[in-house]
């Protein structure tokens, strides 16, 4: 009698993390700048529309702090993670172990992405999909630093000028293996995630080299109060 034919493996699947509990202390505005409107709606909700159009994103999970119902309605193509902590990389790491915790497997990827970017298009994000989806590490979108980089002394002087050949700008989404990233960051859990800005960070002191994929100019993070002007007229001029 033949052996039973093993299972076959289930398919890999791309979920989307977004970190929303942020106080956006430095944009200057009442509400915490991801529900800040911009173009007649609260700011993360672009984001949102964005991913919402990438038909290989199998879910998107908003990490928002325990106890903000600002985004929570019925039939939303999102779900809601209460489980933001006190600095991104907290909300970070909180999230991934919900995706872990709600069906995620480790070796599916996850894309997180700041929720502040609502700039972002699905063309960037299926981009990033492509390139990394065959990686063996996973990546970011980035932008070749253009401008020449100056280094600020302690009284506020430049008192060198860094050469830029080969420095990106690192940019979300940044696209890892679930498993490999929540085991990054939980190195880092006993220092509070000190110096941990983004994935990429995390995943450089792991041992590993993420992929650089060209981004875009327009996928900046709003976070100053000149910002918002800016990436109004951008979203405007989109939907003319």
């Amino acid at each position: 009698m033949a052996a039973p034919m093993p299972s076959p493996a289930p398919p890999v699947r791309c979920h989307a993390l977004l970190p929303c509990a942020g106080s956006g202390s430095r944009a200057g505005t009442a509400l915490p700048k991801q529900y800040q409107p911009i173009a007649g709606q609260p700011m993360v909700r672009h984001t949102l529309a964005a991913f919402a159009q990438v038909k290989r994103i199998a879910q998107v999970w908003v990490v928002v702090s325990p106890g903000d119902d600002t985004l929570r309605t019925s039939n939303a193509a999102f779900s809601i993670a209460a489980c933001g902590g006190v600095t991104r990389a907290e909300s970070v790491f909180n999230g991934l172990n919900h995706l872990l915790a709600n069906g995620a497997a480790p070796s599916d990827w996850v894309l997180v992405h700041d929720a502040a970017r609502c700039l972002v298009t699905p063309a960037q994000i299926d981009a990033l999909i492509d390139a990394c989806l065959p990686d063996g590490v996973g990546g970011l979108l980035a932008l070749p630093l253009s401008d020449t980089l100056k280094h600020a002394g302690a009284d506020g002087r430049v008192d060198a000028t860094i050469d830029r050949e080969g420095k990106w700008l690192a940019q979300t989404p940044q696209m890892f293996r679930i498993g490999a990233l929540r085991d990054a960051y939980a190195a880092h859990a006993a220092s509070a995630f000190a110096g941990i800005t983004d994935e990429a960070i995390a995943m450089e002191a792991a041992g590993h080299a993420p992929l650089l994929v060209r981004g875009s100019a327009q996928n900046f993070k709003v976070t100053y109060p000149e910002d918002f002007a800016l990436a109004e007229a951008i979203l405007n001029s989109r939907n003319a």
